[in-house]
């Protein structure tokens, strides 16, 4: 894909995620699009929004839930960048306007944050060894496409999704205990609206652990020569442990979390 039509799909959708709107899939449009031109695009997408005043903070890892893929007729992992604009403290952001966002939706992750940059060929002990904190928070995913028909390229093109990240209380690693790694494969989440027991899951869901999910998006940013690897001082989150639900303006979603030293969350949505 030249650069041109690189940048001109970027501007399409950041107008799409700024507005909020909706477009056609650029596989719609352009059944060989793939996911070169999609890392191409992300490039463009983040140059666009830093120039504009935007901080780039961390990425979001999406599609690690195996048990989603049939819904949404995407079967691998997908990532995006995230913006000081995107995230945010659960503490100061009690409330979320549904009007931000196309047709949103409400997933349960765990998250990290890097003190140091990893690099391909790291292990889950080394990247917990990378870890500042970890916490538990809500990522608000949309689909600029409308009715959340997409192929996998097209949503990995458009920021993996990412509407917004919620982040709950930060904890060191050491407050997990020495068994941590284990901890995070093995954690309960309970996801509720206004009281009600929506769906349930766990660590695992995420790629087998989320970890595993992080370690999955080094190596693959190591083979992308459009975007640079994870650095330290990036936020990332791992993917839902639950279904993904709609979220309307009235509700309240929190969790409870059990099997780690990690606290539960919750948002109303006006």
């Amino acid at each position: 894909m030249a650069k041109r039509n690189a940048g001109a799909i970027a501007d399409e959708i950041l107008a799409a995620i700024d507005g909020p709107s909706q477009i056609a899939p650029p596989t719609d449009r352009d059944p060989a699009f793939g996911a070169e031109q999609a890392c191409e695009i992300l490039a463009e997408l983040r140059r666009k929004r830093v120039a504009r005043g935007e901080k780039q903070v961390g990425r979001k890892i999406g599609f690690t839930n195996r048990g989603i893929w049939d819904e949404y007729k995407v079967y691998a992992p997908i990532w995006g960048d995230m913006f000081h604009t995107t995230v945010s403290e659960l503490s100061a952001t009690k409330t979320v306007p549904v009007s931000r966002f196309s047709e949103p939706r409400i997933e349960p992750e765990i998250v990290f944050k890097l003190v140091k940059d990893v690099k391909a060929g790291i292990d889950e002990t080394g990247l917990l060894d990378a870890m500042e904190w970890v916490t538990h928070g809500f990522e608000i995913v949309q689909s600029i496409f409308p009715g959340w028909a997409f192929t996998g390229v097209d949503c990995f093109a458009a920021e993996g999704l990412h509407g917004a990240l919620l982040l709950g209380p930060p904890r060191s690693v050491a407050s997990l205990g020495p068994n941590a790694m284990e901890a995070l494969v093995n954690l309960n989440v309970a996801l509720s609206c206004n009281g009600k027991v929506m769906d349930r899951g766990r660590g695992a869901n995420a790629l087998d652990s989320p970890l595993s999910a992080l370690r999955h998006l080094v190596e693959v940013l190591d083979k992308d020569p459009f975007n640079p690897p994870l650095r330290a001082g990036e936020i990332v989150t791992t993917g839902t442990l639950t279904r993904a639900f709609p979220v309307a303006s009235g509700e309240t979603w929190s969790t409870t979390i059990e099997g780690i030293a990690l606290e539960g969350v919750a948002v109303e949505f006006t």
